[in-house]
This record gives C-alpha cells, structure tokens and sequence, in this order.
C-alpha cells in the first residue's frame, strides 16, 4: 500500500485553494491566494481507521505543522509545533475513522510556501505524502507594515480646469522600487495620461503623473510595487459644467429664422405682383 494524496469533491469548493497538475511523482503542487485557506490533503488507501494512529506534517522537512498521537495532537496539548503555525491548524477528526489524515492551514501568508510531508512513521511500510504550497501574494497596502521604501498614500490634486475638462496631478515620493502609477475612474477603468515625470534620487523615486479628464467622475490614482507586494491608492472627485446652449436661445433663433423667411417671401411676392 502506499499513501495518496488525495481529497473529495467537498473539499475542492473551499474558497481560495487551487488544484493544479501534479508536478513530478508523488508531488501534488497547490496554489492559494494570500489570506485564503488552503486544504493540504492526505489518506491512507485503503481506507484505515487511524485514530489510535500517529502522523505528522512537516514544512521542507524541518518545521513541524502538525502532529497527531492517538486524539493527542497539536492544538489539544501537543508540543513541538512551529510557532509560524501555532493557532492556525486545524484537521478533520470525524475523518480520521476513514483514514483521512488531511489538515488546513488558515489565513496563509507568504511564507507558508514550501515542501509539505505527511508522515505515518510507524506504520509497516513507512508512508509518505509530498505537497507542494504555493502562497500567491495579493497587492495590497502595506504603509502600516513599515516596509522601507513602501510609496506613501499619492497627493492628488487639481491643476487646472474649465467648465468642460480638468488637468489632474499625481504625486508620489520617497518610494523604492519605482514604483507604477496610474489614473483609473471610478469604474476601474485605466485613464489615458502624459508620460510619468520620474525622478531618481539615489534609487528613491519620486514619480508626477498626470492626466486630463472630461466627464464628471470619481478619479484614483494608484501606486503599485510588485516587488513587494504594495499598492496604495488616492481618490480626488471632479465636477465638470460643460457649456449648455439655453433652449430659449435655440427656439428663439428657429422663430426669427422663419419670421426672417416668411418676410422675405411676402416681399418677393409683392414685387412680383407689383411688375405684372
């Protein structure tokens, strides 16, 4: 018998976890979204009743995850756990008569990534289950991490407007790596703007775009650092009175246009008349 890493349908809806293809023998590589909980799935096949069984999770080999003795395990008086996964383990104990040994790892974060094993070392043959985590990191903003370099909130403003349009500015400055910006209304939609005006300041940036708009909208200008994982926004509302052609003026001009004819019509008319 040899250990599958295997896992049931109910399982695959749990949100934030993907399954991809297997990669290499005996590995099944899985993909989670930052944040997200991932199911790292493991059973003896046949199916055997391991409650009185012991197994155990490890990351690359070293780093306890998650240890289970005969109902002793690492949330109920189990020791040895890495303090990196302490209170965000948890298994499936009505699965364990079924030989399900899979855990979930609640909340990952980045450096959750890596190489897990699930062990039964006592069982004759020994039996293992490899696993491969990725955690794909989500931008987000980071300014409370303290992450040097990290863009600070952009400083937008109003440059200059009129009754139909309006020149918005970006500013952001202090930031490593350079950062990407960019205008998007309120739909999230991407503003065509100038090219960045950049400055580089000893591998610091401070960076000015800006953009021209004529609707009346919610405007965001957006900072983006993929290298670390950053993205900072700031909103500025612009109101725009386009020029509008009072209706009394255009029914006005329509009259006087027809008046206009008519006169002139009565006139040729009389001169006509008055040469016969």
């Amino acid at each position: 018998m040899e250990l599958l890493a295997v896992v049931c349908l109910c399982l695959l809806t749990w949100s934030g976890t993907t399954f991809a293809a297997e990669n290499g023998p005996g590995v099944i590589k899985m993909v989670v979204k930052q944040g997200g909980d991932a199911i790292l799935p493991c059973s003896l096949s046949p199916r055997e009743n391991i409650v009185q069984k012991y197994f155990e999770w490890k990351r690359d080999g070293q780093k306890e995850v998650f240890m289970y003795d005969s109902t002793i395990h690492s949330n109920n008086g189990g020791t040895g756990q890495d303090e990196q996964f302490r209170g965000r383990i948890s298994h499936f104990p009505d699965q364990l008569q079924f030989g399900n040994a899979s855990i979930v790892i609640r909340k990952t974060k980045v450096t959750d990534s890596g190489k897990y094993t699930c062990d039964f070392p006592q069982l004759q043959p020994k039996r293992r289950g490899l696993i491969e985590l990725v955690v794909d990191p989500v931008l987000k903003d980071r300014t409370e991490e303290n992450i040097p370099g990290a863009a600070p909130e952009p400083s937008v403003t109003i440059l200059d407007e009129t009754k139909a349009w309006a020149l918005l500015q970006c500013v952001v400055k202090g930031a490593s790596p350079k950062p990407q910006l960019q205008w998007q209304d309120s739909g999230g939609n991407m503003v065509p703007a100038k090219d960045p005006q950049v400055t580089d300041r000893g591998g610091s940036y401070d960076i000015i775009l800006q953009t021209t708009v004529t609707k009346t909208d919610n405007y965001r200008c957006v900072a983006t650092q993929k290298e670390i994982n950053h993205q900072v926004h700031a909103e500025i509302y612009v109101h725009l009175n386009a020029p509008e052609t009072p209706t009394g003026w255009i029914v006005g001009g329509v009259l006087g246009g027809l008046l206009l004819l008519i006169i002139i019509l009565v006139i040729t008319y009389r001169k006509r008349r008055g040469g016969l």
